[in-house]
């Protein structure tokens, strides 16, 4: 393969700047922008080794700067490695970045140095996949999840089930394409066995991918009720800055505005809707219509209610429908600064998970917080299990699973062994997809398709 390069940090100004190199010729690439004080040459430097030296242009200093030298196979990609840290402006490090340009690199494509590791057998599929979700974590469970799969745990146990049934797959054939030989039957038992043991390990995979999809990507929440219910500002207080406008005057906010708060370890992607009640105003009715669209949409609801007026028609019909959704909700009890004109207990027909706020105490968010995260922390989350929310992952998964359930069902219909051969044949085919041993190069493009340049 060819020698690239690319810029490995966020192309902004800050303390420093990253221009990788990988392939075969990236030592004397390096060598001939970079010039170390401490050595004799960079080709002389050994792997994991830094020198602090210039870069330079011909005879013209550029910077100066830090040339780490990583040798094949002991290094990212798995092949020889040269990172050149720089000062951190835009123009030293496009600067640098063409310099290398200049000396017999190609540059590297989106994804191209965690594309090559994975070619080179430094990590799998599944692997690199996890090196984006490190890198767009944003809490501790999504850190946790990421990192176990990026270290292996996903990997390791779709490897081990693919595996068993490879073996078992070996021994089917040789039973059904040599009958004439003196081989050893192979027991339904057994076959049953086999079967449901992997079974087991896809059904628990795609049982967690919903905690998952909570993980990673943000859990949908609308904030509902009628105007001037304090939506808005319960919105600004959530998100810590002011995004809605608020005003005195009901059905200020017409169009759904949506932005991601992030309370504790968990991430929200909040929509802030126009106030739900009967209108005949023809703008303000297209934004209800709206509300109510999202309203249906959403994973989880936020119910303002003013406690400073009784409640009325509107306030019952939307707790009554969201009951009747089923959909996990909080009960918000606004503007707790005024006298109350409702009791608590009215609301506990309807869900027993209530706060009673003033969303313009910026000390409340804390009661917010505690409320969602003992309704959203993950059921049974345990920090060592592989989580995973790849849509790619659990179509294969899904797949798999579904063709071990046909096989078993096959066997208890008493279809020929052949029949419950190609079914487990689909299944393994599915797993060795997902861990990118069987993947098609269409499948891994897209996959890298979604990485920065650089990484």
């Amino acid at each position: 393969m060819s020698t690239v390069c690319a810029i490995s940090t966020p192309l902004a100004e800050g303390g420093i700047s990253v221009i990788r190199i990988s392939g075969e010729n990236a030592v004397s690439c390096a060598a001939e922008v970079f010039k170390p004080f401490t050595c004799e040459s960079v080709e002389k430097m050994q792997g994991y080794t830094c020198a602090y030296g210039q870069i330079h242009d011909g005879d013209k200093t550029v910077d100066d700067g830090v040339l780490t030298v990583f040798r094949a196979p002991h290094s990212y990609t798995g092949e020889d490695v040269c990172e050149i840290s720089c000062h951190g402006g835009i123009y030293v490090t496009k600067k640098v970045l063409r310099l290398c340009l200049e000396n017999g690199c190609e540059p590297a494509q989106a994804g191209e140095f965690t594309k090559r590791a994975m070619l080179n057998g430094k990590l799998s599929l599944t692997q690199a996949e996890a090196v984006m979700d490190t890198i767009a974590a944003q809490g501790e469970y999504a850190l946790a999840s990421a990192n176990l799969t990026r270290q292996g745990s996903l990997f390791g146990q779709i490897h081990e089930v693919t595996g068993d049934l490879v073996k078992l797959l070996g021994e089917l054939a040789a039973w059904v394409d040599y009958p004439e030989e003196d081989l050893p039957a192979v027991e339904e038992t057994a076959l049953r066995e086999s079967i449901g043991k992997a079974l087991s390990v896809t059904g628990k995979l795609i049982a967690d991918h919903d905690n998952g999809m909570l993980i990673k990507q943000g859990i949908d929440t609308v904030i509902a009720g009628k105007p001037n219910v304090g939506k808005s500002t319960l919105m600004n207080l959530l998100l810590g800055y002011d995004r809605s406008i608020v005003t005195e005057i009901a059905g200020t906010t017409r169009d759904v505005i949506e932005e991601s708060a992030k309370l504790g370890e968990l991430v929200f992607r909040l929509s802030d809707t126009a106030g739900i009640r009967d209108t005949e105003d023809k703008v303000e009715k297209i934004g209800v219509e709206m509300a109510e669209k999202r309203l249906d949409e959403c994973m989880f609801v936020i119910e303002v209610f003013d406690t400073s007026v009784k409640p009325d028609d509107d306030d019952i019909a939307l707790l009554e429908k969201v009951k009747a959704s089923g959909k996990r909700s909080l009960i918000v009890l606004n503007k707790s600064d005024l006298e109350s004109a409702v009791d608590e207990g009215f609301f506990r027909d309807y869900s027993e998970n209530i706060v009673c706020i003033s969303a313009k105490n910026l000390d409340d968010r804390s009661q917010i917080q505690a409320a969602v995260e003992k309704i959203f922390t993950p059921e049974n989350y345990d920090a060592n299990s592989t989580i995973f929310a790849n849509e790619r992952q659990k179509c294969c998964l899904d797949k798999a699973h579904a063709n071990l359930k046909a096989a078993l069902e096959a066997l208890d219909m008493g279809e020929t062994l052949d029949a419950v051969t190609v079914m487990i044949d689909f299944a393994a085919d599915s797993l060795l997809e997902l861990t990118g041993e069987k993947a098609t190069e269409a499948v891994v493009a897209e996959v890298f398709s979604k990485f920065c340049v650089g990484k």
